[in-house]
Parts: structure tokens; C-alpha cells; sequence
């Protein structure tokens, strides 16, 4: 039960040299403990250099240092023998499949624990010995076990390829230099990978700048979202707040206006029944005095009607004038035509603050904008895919090309009814939104185009200027023509100098609110650029203006 223990100790008891448990231990001044013939072989090897170095640690030593037998060592290793550690070797020390075996080793092969480039062959700790002892092995390359050591062998003279052809950049033997690289610049192989060493580590060293720079800017990013998310949620906080508090005032001044127009009908109900009570009692009086004179008027006995008329008490005067005055009914109508009046102003306030608070969100840019592109390969970076929609297209239109190319139809087609159609402008617009950074080309050809992007919610009814491309706030159009072109926006037309070839590139920067218009030859030229502030997404547009002409949206090359 004890033995995995000691298998797993057996690694501190292991000579580092020969890789087997100590034989004769001896400890050298740095600590570390070897073999005895393992060290004394290879301090042999540094006779020349008469100074003497630990495999291990490389600390050197001179002189030489006496070899004292550690004894106390020794027994411990003794005590490990007897338990059967090494009765057999285990499996792990044997190669398997993915190891690179022992070259020397006969029958089944041990794992490889140094491979040799200058024998281009792999030994396991034992067959190693020699490049340890034997002073002209000693010279040798040794490095980590290899099973692609055959690619040091020249492939032409079966020679290990220590020199590299500058010329053909590639390693060679030395017969290759009397061969075909006669003449060829030529360096050592390993004068060759210290230079190169040298650029790996200037460009391991740009790298690791280059990862601190950006590992700087990942930081700074995440501040910044964090800063975005405190401020975002701030602002939803305080703007709920604000309309919470708006909501309660309208509340409040409605519950007012209640309480006031029911305080006003009480007043008011009060005063009319208060007249009518008196009215109420003076008719009653009234008819009271008619009854006695009623009664008096009946007396047949003259004498006795002389006698009772002169008591009659006098009509006394009515409290009311013989008609009431009472304004024409319209009673409580004012306050609901001040109130209604209210709600259309407070409803253009709104609208009008409404397109501030909305520029105001669309304001907040953290980035700033990367500079508009100087050539065509870099403008085709931001290349987007354009179809145009079969639902806003003119009837006269027709759509080919996978919904990209428009032409002036010779009949009107049956497209489906649809309230994204334009009914008379023979203009289309794509079936994408546009945001952030855009780019595409336009091929057009015939009589007059326009090359536009819009808004949405363009009118599409009529012929008016609300529908046409650049006649109004909500688009944007170059019109191309053979002779005079022209930008349009919001009714201003801008001239553009010089002709404008078949094909105009469109950059859209939405988010910095740039848009240019540029002629596409073997050069880009600027046409016209737009600096404004975009509120909505854009749509790409095209708009014919003869049976003449046609254009097509091309795919990004």
C-alpha cells in the first residue's frame, strides 16, 4: 500500500543526469546531489574550461570540488531499493504512441528523454550516457525529444543542415553551398535564427504593446459603459421623475377645474333657486289677492263692495323685475373650450420639445468618428448589400437584377396595393435601414437620375414636393445629368461642378451625421458632402425621371 508513496518520493532520490536513482550520491557545494561517475564524467568534459559547473543550477565552481560520498543519502536510497521499487520498469517509462522513442533501444523501446541534433537520433536516459562522458559527444546539441529531427537532414546529401540560403531562404548543408546555391548569400544557420530571434522578439515585444495599449482601451471602454449604463439609468430615473411630476400637476389642475366648475354650479344652483323661492312665494301671495278680489268682484250688494274695496290692502311691489335676465345657455361651454384650447397648446409644446429631447438622446456619441475614407478600397470596407423594396416602387417601374435595378416600364405593372407605394413619383426606395457607417454604388444610365437616401415616413401620394427627392426636409438627392447636375435638399438646389461619371459612390455616416456623394472612375472624386444631424434611419433611393433612363445598385467588389 506503501509503494505509490515511494514511487512518487522516488523523483527527490533521482540523479538528474543518468535520470536513475543514485548510485554512490555525492552533494556538490550548491546543494544538488548526483551520481558519483555522473558528475565526475561530466566535469570531465569542463577540463578544458577548468571551470566546473552543476547541471542543474549552472552555478560554477573553482576549483574543482571534492566528491564526498553523502551518506546519509545513500541510505535512504538503499531503503527505497529494498521496497521493489525498481524490480521492473514501470509502463509509463516505455514509449508509447504519442512519445518519441529511444533510437538505440532494441525490442520494445524506451521513451526518448533528449534527442541529439547533431546525430539527428533520440536516446532514452541511458543511452544517453555517452554525450555526458565522452568528451567529443559532449559537443553535441542536445534539446527536448523530437520525432521531426529527420527535417535537419538535407534531403540531396544526407547532411545535417546547419547553413541557411539568404537567396533561396531556405536551410542547407554545407555541399549544398558546391551545388546549386554556389554563389548564394549564405549565413549560419544559427547566426540566421539569432537575427531572426531578434525580430521575433521586437515584434513578441510590438504585440505585447500593442495588448497593453488595447488592454488600456478595454478598460477605459468598460469605465465608460459603466459610466453610460450609471448615466442612462440616471436619466430614465430623473425623466420619470419629471414626467411623474408633470402628470401630477395636469392631475392637480384637473382636479382644480373639477373643483372649481362644481363650487361655481353650487354658487350658481343656489342663486337661480333662491330667485325661484321668492318668486315661488310672491306668486303664492298673488293668488291670494286674486281670490279676495275675485270674491269682492262677486258682491251683488253695492253698498257693501264700497264699503270692503277701500280696505284691500295696495299690490305691493314684485322684489323681481317682470323678467329674469339670463345670459344666452351656454352655462359651463367656456371652460371646456379654455381647457380644450390648453390641451393644443400643451400638445405643440410637446411636439416641439419632443424634437429636442430626441436630438438630444441621438446627441450622446462617446466615440468620436473615424475620418471619411480617402480611397475606394477603404470606403469598400463599410460596403453594404442594397436591394431595392417591390413595395415602394412606382408602378411604371420595373425591378430587376434580384430587386436592384429600376428601369422606366413601357406598361404599368400590377404590383400589389401597398400604403408604402409611391402613386406617381416614379421613385423607389430600398427594403434596408441605414445606420452607422454605409457605403454602395449606384450605375446609372439614360436621361436624369436622382441617387438619394429618405426617411421613412416620406409622403408617397402626389406629385407634390413632399413626395420628390430632395424637394423637402426628409431627403436627401444628387440628380444626375449628362449636362448640368445638381444636389437637392429641402427645395435648394446646389450645383455640382464637373460631370458626373455613370457611377456615383454614396458614404453615409449616420451617427456623425455625414453624408457625400462621390464620382466613381478610376479615382473617387467629391461631388457634394452633407454635414447635418440625421434623426431616423435613412433608406437608399432612386428616382427616374424619363422612360430614357435606368439605374442599378451594384454589388460591393
Amino acid at each position: 500500500m506503501e509503494q505509490p508513496g515511494y514511487q512518487m518520493d522516488s523523483v527527490k532520490f533521482s540523479c538528474s543526469i543518468c535520470l536513475d536513482l543514485l548510485k554512490d550520491p555525492v552533494t556538490i557545494p550548491c546543494g544538488h546531489s548526483y551520481c558519483m561517475d555522473c558528475i565526475k564524467c561530466h566535469w570531465d568534459g569542463e577540463v578544458l574550461r577548468k571551470i566546473y559547473s552543476c547541471p542543474q543550477c549552472r552555478k560554477e565552481f573553482i576549483p574543482k570540488p571534492a566528491l564526498e560520498k553523502n551518506i546519509m543519502l545513500a541510505d535512504l536510497v538503499e531503503d527505497l531499493k529494498q521496497t521493489g521499487l525498481q524490480a521492473a520498469p514501470a509502463d509509463h517509462c516505455y514509449a508509447g504512441p504519442e512519445d518519441v522513442a529511444c533510437d538505440v533501444c532494441t525490442g520494445r523501446k524506451m521513451k526518448a528523454v533528449k534527442s541529439c541534433l547533431s546525430c539527428s537520433a533520440s536516446y532514452c536516459k541511458n543511452h544517453l550516457q555517452p554525450h555526458y562522458c565522452d568528451p567529443p559527444l559532449q559537443k553535441h546539441k542536445l534539446g527536448s525529444p523530437s520525432k521531426n529531427l529527420q527535417q535537419n537532414i538535407c534531403s540531396c546529401h544526407d547532411e545535417v543542415m546547419e547553413i541557411f540560403c539568404r537567396t533561396d531562404q531556405q536551410c542547407i548543408c554545407y555541399l549544398c553551398l558546391m551545388d546549386e546555391h554556389k554563389g548564394h548569400e549564405t549565413v549560419p544557420a544559427a547566426a540566421e535564427r539569432a537575427e531572426k530571434q531578434k525580430k521575433l522578439q521586437e515584434s513578441r515585444q510590438q504585440i505585447h504593446q500593442r495588448i497593453q495599449d488595447q488592454e488600456k482601451d478595454v478598460k477605459l471602454l468598460q469605465q465608460e459603459v459603466e459610466a453610460i449604463n450609471v448615466s442612462a439609468d440616471k436619466a430614465v430615473e430623473d425623466s420619470e421623475k419629471i414626467f411623474t411630476e408633470l402628470i401630477r400637476l395636469l392631475q392637480k389642475r384637473s382636479s382644480d377645474v373639477k373643483q372649481q366648475i362644481r363650487s361655481q354650479q353650487e354658487t350658481e344652483v343656489s342663486r337661480v333657486k333662491d330667485v325661484q323661492e321668492k318668486l315661488e312665494q310672491e306668486i303664492t301671495e298673488l293668488k291670494r289677492k286674486d281670490a279676495e278680489l275675485e270674491q269682492l268682484s262677486h258682491t251683488e250688494d253695492h253698498n257693501q263692495f264700497l264699503l270692503n274695496y277701500p280696505s284691500l290692502p295696495a299690490l305691493s311691489e314684485s322684489t323681481h323685475s317682470s323678467s329674469i335676465n339670463i345670459r344666452p345657455l351656454r352655462h359651463f361651454e367656456d371652460v371646456t373650450a379654455a381647457v380644450s384650447e390648453l390641451r393644443e397648446k400643451l400638445q405643440k409644446i410637446l411636439r416641439d420639445s419632443w424634437t429636442n429631447i430626441e436630438l438630444a438622446i441621438t446627441d450622446v456619441d462617446v466615440l468620436l468618428s473615424e475620418p471619411e475614407p480617402k480611397t475606394r478600397a477603404g470606403f469598400l470596407k463599410y460596403s453594404t448589400e442594397i436591394a431595392l423594396d417591390p413595395n415602394t416602387v412606382n408602378i411604371n417601374l420595373l425591378l430587376s437584377e434580384w430587386n436592384r435595378k429600376v428601369i422606366v416600364g413601357d406598361i404599368q405593372h400590377s404590383y400589389p396595393h401597398h400604403p408604402d407605394r409611391f402613386n406617381d413619383c416614379f421613385q423607389v426606395l430600398s427594403r434596408e435601414s441605414l445606420t452607422g457607417r454605409c457605403y454602395w454604388e449606384v450605375e446609372w444610365r439614360g436621361g436624369v437620375v436622382d441617387v438619394a437616401v429618405s426617411y421613412k415616413n416620406i409622403s408617397r401620394a402626389g406629385w407634390s414636393k413632399e413626395c420628390l427627392f430632395g424637394f423637402n426636409d426628409k431627403s436627401w438627392s444628387l440628380r444626375c445629368d449628362r449636362n448640368i447636375s445638381a444636389f437637392l435638399h429641402n427645395n435648394i438646389k446646389t450645383p455640382v461642378p464637373g460631370p458626373v461619371s455613370s457611377r456615383v459612390g454614396v458614404y453615409l455616416d449616420h451617427r456623425a451625421g455625414i453624408l457625400s456623394f462621390y464620382s466613381v472612375s478610376e479615382t473617387m472624386t467629391l461631388l457634394h458632402r452633407v454635414q447635418t444631424r440625421f434623426t431616423q434611419p435613412l433608406y437608399a433611393g432612386v428616382g427616374l425621371c424619363n422612360d430614357k433612363s435606368s439605374a442599378e445598385v451594384m454589388k460591393p467588389k
